[in-house]
């Protein structure tokens, strides 16, 4: 070890030793120190705002850095955070983006101005850039300064509760990863969405409740409450639809909702779901979708009260290394523009391969897509949108 890591080592403890006792509103001191520690001369921490339109610093002191407002679309910072690649401008004084990701959720970008930027310089604030992604993270529940930051409007009642239980909107690891988006993000009504590793297996579930109210919220929460407590229980995707199907029942009566649950073993790529009353995923592989590869026999929608282990049927399919699993509400392909035109499902794969055969990371093709719907319909969402891609993508081997 050299004595610059040992030096990097030093800051970056002194650091977390400060944000252990420190809240949000510390945040943005304690990077600034950090900073000039490293030989930097000034770092702002900026937060993409819930649509991922612009990117947006954490509160500062100083009235003009809170004003300083970046597009996520054609500048430097909007690159670093798209590409989650460090973007550097030579200077002087020398500018830097550094992405700021929680493993592969992004969160923003850390903008630095130094003397010069090596590569040795570099180095330093990418782990600066980590060690700030994780203080964001862990800080957030601590108060509303981090949600406060990340939103540009007010947000209605049954969204409020509905990204309460929402997980981060990316996870993964080397061998898949799954991202989701929802719109209208400050109006979402009755869709929802979770992902989740455990047990080598990565759990996947989209709803989609009857109504645009804040009693289809609390249907969607309900749902996801109920799948996670069956889940964790050990239960099945079958167990996971009865007990939904019975809750729903037993408790909002007057609610249904559509549903996809899915398993994938994470080690073999075997995939197994349960369909109930919802648009059957669609399976890409090497750029092209597999007309029908996932399409069964359609089921009841939940809250009849009428499923049980047996009636909530387990499809499986095996994919393969590379392939991609796309679930979506039909808020997405029945999305209709001024003149009447449906978004369809065509444009929904098409958008999705093109981005990612540019080489876009799946949180990218994802919110240029959501862009694009919202675009296709002036942005008037008729129904929520809510899409998750899921990519198996094992390591080859001797990789």
């Amino acid at each position: 070890m050299t004595g610059d890591d040992v030096a990097l080592g030093r800051v970056l403890a002194r650091a977390m030793e400060r944000a252990r006792t420190g809240g949000p509103r510390e945040v943005p001191d304690l990077v600034q120190e950090a900073a000039v520690d490293l030989g930097l001369s000034r770092a702002w921490v900026y937060l993409a705002d819930l649509q991922q339109h612009r990117l947006v610093p954490l509160p500062d002191p100083d009235p003009e850095v809170r004003r300083r407002t970046v597009a996520v679309e054609g500048s430097l910072g909007g690159r670093a955070y798209r590409l989650e690649r460090t973007q550097t401008i030579a200077g002087p004084p020398a500018v830097g983006w550094f992405p700021l990701v929680d493993g592969v959720e992004r969160i923003g970008a850390l903008r630095v101005e130094a003397p010069a930027l090596d590569e040795e310089t570099q180095s330093h604030c990418e782990a600066l850039a980590g060690l700030v992604a994780l203080l964001i993270v862990s800080r957030a529940s601590y108060g509303d300064l981090i949600v406060r930051t990340t939103r540009r409007m007010p947000m209605s009642l049954q969204a409020e509760l509905l990204w309460a239980f929402l997980p981060p909107r990316t996870i993964g690891t080397r061998t898949v990863t799954s991202s989701a988006v929802m719109e209208p993000a400050y109006d979402v009504g009755g869709d929802a969405f979770d992902h989740s590793l455990a047990g080598g297996v990565l759990h996947l579930s989209v709803f989609d409740a009857m109504g645009h109210d804040l009693a289809s919220g609390g249907t969607s929460a309900v749902a996801l409450a109920a799948c996670r407590s069956t889940r964790r229980s050990g239960g099945s995707l079958a167990d996971i639809a009865a007990t939904i199907d019975r809750t729903l029942a037993e408790w909002i009566p007057d609610r249904l909702l559509t549903a996809v649950v899915a398993d994938l073993d994470i080690a073999t790529g075997e995939l197994a779901w349960v369909n109930c009353g919802h648009p059957p995923p669609l399976l890409i592989r090497d750029g092209h979708v597999l007309p029908d590869a996932l399409r069964r026999r359609s089921q009841l929608p939940l809250g009849f009260g009428l499923y049980d282990g047996d009636l909530a049927a387990t499809h499986r399919a095996r994919l393969q290394p590379g392939d991609r699993l796309l679930i979506y509400t039909d808020g997405v392909t029945e999305a209709r523009s001024a003149g009447g035109e449906l978004f369809g499902e065509q444009r929904l794969v098409d958008t999705i391969v093109q981005h990612m055969a540019t080489g876009d990371p799946a949180p990218e093709a994802l919110r240029r897509l959501i862009h694009g719907l919202m675009d296709h319909q002036a942005h008037r969402l008729r129904d929520d949108a809510t899409i998750v891609l899921a990519e198996w993508h094992p390591p080859r081997p001797g990789g």
